[in-house]
């Protein structure tokens, strides 16, 4: 049995660690009403680029002059992948998801005889895959010290991302992020982002007739490298705001579990203590019938 100061000890531990947690857990909802308002705008741009673009490509179908980005190289042999993970831990599995995801994605690429390369956004995804997939990162992306997202960021992303494309050094690239749906659920989410794939086009808007100008061929050039890091923005903000939500919760669950140790913690030291008064008693009472 422990003495009354080694318990002492972790109670008061404890409690240091629980402010801590505390501490952190109020930074994070601060951070997260900010980072989920982000994305949470971002996403009806997004859509409605999306279906622009959408609109455009079946316009333009399988031509023969329809961009290198919408019709791909000819090939899928080379794919790359975009782990987008946290510069931060303490966030629950939010990092890990992504990176399973990945590692998996990797894993069934390799079997199937493909070539598969990596760009990293975010440390921690980069020191959970370095040790298995070093020798095939050909970039990191460090965002540590930028306290808010901007376009400017995913624009250089998507500017790596798109002459590496064009210098033929893959043919497939896919992004990995985990989708914000609330404080509790981020969804893991693979995207394909070249060649440029497009949902189909919603009810009302599968019927409207466009005429463009100039034509579709000259626009989807211009704007398929946009939407390139449309994509990109879009997934940093959603990956923003999960980490937050994600870390908000783990640090909610570390203040609960720190709050029950020290309960456990209180209790076990009130009966060591009460034990050694009921000894000390016993052996007052016993030396004085001695006398």
């Amino acid at each position: 049995m422990p003495n009354l100061k080694d318990l002492k000890n972790r109670i008061e531990s404890v409690k240091n660690t629980r402010k801590i947690t505390k501490a952190m857990q109020m930074v994070a909802a601060a951070k997260l009403r900010r980072a989920q308002e982000a994305a949470e705008d971002g996403r009806p741009y997004t859509a409605r680029m999306n279906a622009v673009l959408g609109g455009l490509a079946a316009s333009v179908g399988g031509s023969d002059s329809a961009p290198k980005l919408l019709a791909g190289s000819g090939s899928d042999q080379v794919h790359l992948l975009i782990v987008m993970t946290g510069e931060r831990g303490l966030c629950g599995g939010f990092n890990s998801s992504i990176v399973r995801m990945a590692r998996a994605k990797a894993q069934e690429l390799t079997v199937a005889g493909k070539t598969v390369k990596m760009i990293t956004v975010g440390k921690k995804g980069r020191d959970q895959l370095k040790r298995e997939y070093g020798d095939v990162m050909v970039n990191h992306v460090d965002l540590t010290g930028i306290k808010r997202i901007g376009y400017a960021n995913a624009h250089e992303i998507a500017r790596d991302v798109l002459g590496r494309f064009d210098d033929g050094e893959f043919d497939v690239a896919t992004i990995f992020y985990n989708t914000f749906v609330n404080v509790a659920v981020q969804d893991p989410t693979e995207q394909q982002i070249i060649p440029a794939t497009f949902e189909a086009a919603a009810d009302d808007e599968a019927g409207t007739v466009y005429d463009y100008e100039p034509g579709e061929d000259e626009i989807l050039k211009d704007l398929l490298p946009r939407g390139v890091a449309t994509q990109i923005f879009s997934a940093l903000l959603e990956n923003g705001a999960s980490e937050q939500g994600a870390r908000m919760s783990a640090m909610d669950n570390a203040t609960r579990n720190a709050g029950e140790m020290i309960d456990k913690l209180t209790i076990e030291f009130n009966r060591s203590r009460q034990a050694i008064i009921t000894n000390e008693l016993i052996e007052i009472i016993s030396g004085a019938e001695a006398l």
